[in-house]
């Protein structure tokens, strides 16, 4: 008891001082599609409920650069300030591809490093083998190579939206599945060979919708299909298309648990591409 307080007064002035003394953790956010994306400040709102939050995001659109590091971006950092909710944010745009806003914000922007790194939240779901593509994942992925435990979030939306800041899309329940992944994370660590927690959340979810553990579908999800010109000395960049059999895919994958069953589907993921394969055996086979 501090001495010369009166029980009730010490009780207050205890609870008081326990929230400021006690640590927040510290979350680094970005995403690909850029600094001004509505799902990456319906994250941002979000995880702020759960610790202090940096952001740092490309300056651009930069779907589809997975963690490429290109050479040609600037590295330019500017520090802005937005209006998110009625509360005002000190943000960083990065002249940069997803990854290295990772990679600034952990070299240059955070002074310590952060307890966890989110991508997100992402216009359109990234599911089965197209992942790689993703500058939602390649940043998540980027995260992970350095370390730190890293969660990657994507909606589920049609596809003339991915490259839009509509604001027709409603992002709150996946902001709701941001922050509750990411308390689990910062609560007990990411198991034991699971470097990026990937998250797909259905359009019309509600935070009461449930969530099912699942692998990767082994099918491109996204078709790519060539432009339609007259000459090659036209602009014609490749589209795409969801792929005609995706509504056939097997149980248990992501593509599965996202369209079928209508669940929030989580994939564990890990960096290390080597082949589950025996290796000794796969070695014989090769020298035959």
């Amino acid at each position: 008891m501090i001495r010369g307080t009166p029980r009730a007064f010490q009780a207050a002035f205890l609870y008081i001082i326990e929230p400021m003394t006690k640590k927040k953790p510290h979350i680094l956010l970005t995403n690909d599609d850029g600094i001004r994306s509505p799902g990456l400040w319906a994250a941002a709102s979000e995880l702020a409920k759960v610790g202090y939050v940096t952001v740092a995001a490309p300056r651009e659109q930069s779907t589809g650069m997975g963690r490429s590091l290109p050479s040609t971006s600037d590295g330019i950092i500017r520090k802005e300030q937005v209006q998110v909710n009625g509360q005002e944010w000190s943000v960083y745009a990065v002249g940069g591809s997803p990854a290295q806003a990772v990679l600034h914000g952990v070299l240059e922007i955070v002074p310590h490093k952060p307890d966890l790194i989110v991508s997100g939240i992402n216009y359109g779901e990234n599911v089965g083998m197209g992942i790689t593509i993703s500058g939602t994942v390649g940043a998540a992925m980027e995260a992970a190579s350095l370390g730190f435990p890293s969660l990657a979030v994507s909606l589920e939306t049609d596809a003339h939206h991915h490259l839009s800041h509509s604001d027709e899309i409603d992002f709150k329940a996946a902001g709701y599945f941001t922050a509750y992944f990411a308390k689990i994370i910062l609560g007990r660590q990411l198991f034991k060979g699971v470097d990026v927690l990937k998250v797909e959340v259905p359009r019309h979810a509600t935070p009461e919708t449930g969530w099912e553990v699942s692998r990767l579908s082994r099918h491109r999800y996204y078709q790519p299909i060539p432009a339609t010109r007259a000459s090659w000395d036209v602009p014609g960049p490749i589209g795409y298309q969801h792929d005609s059999t995706i509504d056939q895919e097997p149980e248990g994958t992501d593509v599965y648990v996202l369209r079928k069953k209508r669940m929030v589907a989580v994939t564990p993921i890990d960096l290390d591409m080597t082949a589950r394969v025996d290796l000794t055996e796969f070695e014989k086979h090769l020298r035959k």
